[in-house]
């Protein structure tokens, strides 16, 4: 079980460090392209559009074929794909390749939690997800000090040779450590039909839908502040690559640590009532981001306290959003519940991230409109999702499941 636990967190950094790692070298990726924030801002939206087709792909796949291959095929893809985002020798190439890279890199993602799924359960499965929700949460906290250093070294393509080996290493760790975790006599052979039924029973319970909704537009603002931080705090504050990614890994550092706390406390507060805390915080942090930035006093002071106070309510916002949701899912349709989450979140990122760069990359006006609208729908759909599950408590009583793994692409 410790070869597979290390396995499956191997797996879990696949996210977080192939968005946040390269994030400090947006303005100079920019200049050597010559283009504008938004156009570099496509490299994110590539990835995340190909991990969301990537879920929608390979879970259907591991259920039918079994896990390992699938999850193998992906990895080694993963890792060649990245090698050669080094080589790009154009935008359009970069961002075609970064779809690539998504794609297969989704296997990790959602195979991943099938193979938790598929070996443990009860506190057995709850002990192990903590596990790895421990480990994942050190991947956004690293990556930009990593990428920082390594960009200062060697340039942006420097981060992406990295990137590429360590692919490769979860590539063999995928080979040593992860077994077939799903036997023949218990996959699905009906196909995208029988998902299709499964999904359409998910969907329409309300509150299931409305903590989904929750759980996306918080990874909203976070994926809004991943793309346009790096112009934000080089160009606008006017921090250097080192301390910009300090910054930036300050406030995974908060993230984590809101996570943690949120985990410890679940059992004796309601995590309805986290998650409405996690959300207000959110959604006045960015609305007061927005405030300072049109009043002219941001300051970097200001502006890393504001994020800090953002960053800290997505910690109680994450695990227990996918908790409430997951637990809305009959017992049959987890993987269907858990699939549709990190869909919807990948979706959301892929369509903000170019938008905030479209006010050119000497101003934060666009990032702080897009965190504030994207906080306050997660506070509409978090309240919504409350009434619903209270109205129809009565015909689906059941306890929150243990959230699927989830790991902070960056905070």
């Amino acid at each position: 079980m410790a070869l597979l636990t290390c396995a499956l967190a191997l797996l879990s950094f696949v996210g977080p460090l192939s968005t946040d790692m390269y994030l400090p070298a947006f303005p100079r990726m920019a200049e050597e392209f010559g283009t504008d924030a938004s156009g570099v801002q496509l490299t994110l939206t590539a990835f995340l559009v190909g991990m969301t087709l990537g879920h929608l792909v390979f879970g259907p796949l591991s259920d039918r074929y079994g896990r390992r291959g699938p999850l193998l095929a992906g990895a080694v893809v993963c890792a060649v794909a990245t090698a050669l985002c080094a080589l790009a020798p154009g935008l359009w190439w970069l961002v075609a390749l970064r779809f690539v890279t998504g794609f297969s890199g989704a296997a990790g993602v959602v195979i991943g939690r099938a193979v938790v799924a598929d070996v443990t359960e009860g506190a057995a499965a709850a002990r192990l997800i903590g596990i790895l929700m421990a480990l994942g949460g050190i991947a956004p906290i690293v990556a930009p000090l990593a990428g920082g250093a390594v960009i200062e070294a060697f340039g942006w393509r420097g981060v992406f040779w990295v990137l590429a080996a360590i692919a490769a290493v979860v590539a063999a760790g995928v080979v040593v450590g992860v077994p077939e975790s799903l036997p023949k006599e218990r996959r699905r052979t009906g196909g995208l039909a029988e998902w299709g039924r499964q999904l359409r029973g998910v969907v329409g319970d309300r509150a299931y839908v409305g903590y989904t909704l929750a759980f996306t537009f918080a990874f909203g603002t976070l994926f809004c502040y991943i793309a346009g931080s790096p112009f934000l705090l080089q160009n606008v504050l006017g921090l250097d690559v080192r301390s910009s990614s300090v910054a930036f890994s300050g406030g995974a550092v908060v993230a984590t640590l809101a996570s943690a706390v949120s985990a410890r406390v679940v059992g004796r507060v309601a995590p309805e009532r986290l998650l409405a805390g996690g959300l207000v915080a959110m959604a006045a942090g960015s609305g007061a981001l927005l405030v300072a930035t049109v009043a002219g006093v941001l300051s970097v002071v200001v502006c890393l306290a504001l994020v800090a106070v953002v960053c800290g309510g997505l910690g109680f916002v994450i695990g227990n959003a996918a908790a409430l949701a997951i637990g809305r899912v009959p017992e049959e349709a987890a993987g269907t519940g858990s699939a549709l989450l990190g869909t919807t979140q990948s979706a959301l990122g892929a369509v903000v991230a170019p938008l905030v760069g479209l006010g050119g990359a000497g101003t934060g006006v666009p990032l702080f409109v897009g965190m504030t609208l994207c906080g306050a729908l997660a506070l509409a759909a978090g309240a919504w999702a409350a009434r619903s599950g209270a109205a129809g408590r009565g015909d689906r009583e059941k306890s929150p499941t243990p959230p699927l793994p989830q790991t902070l692409p960056g905070a």
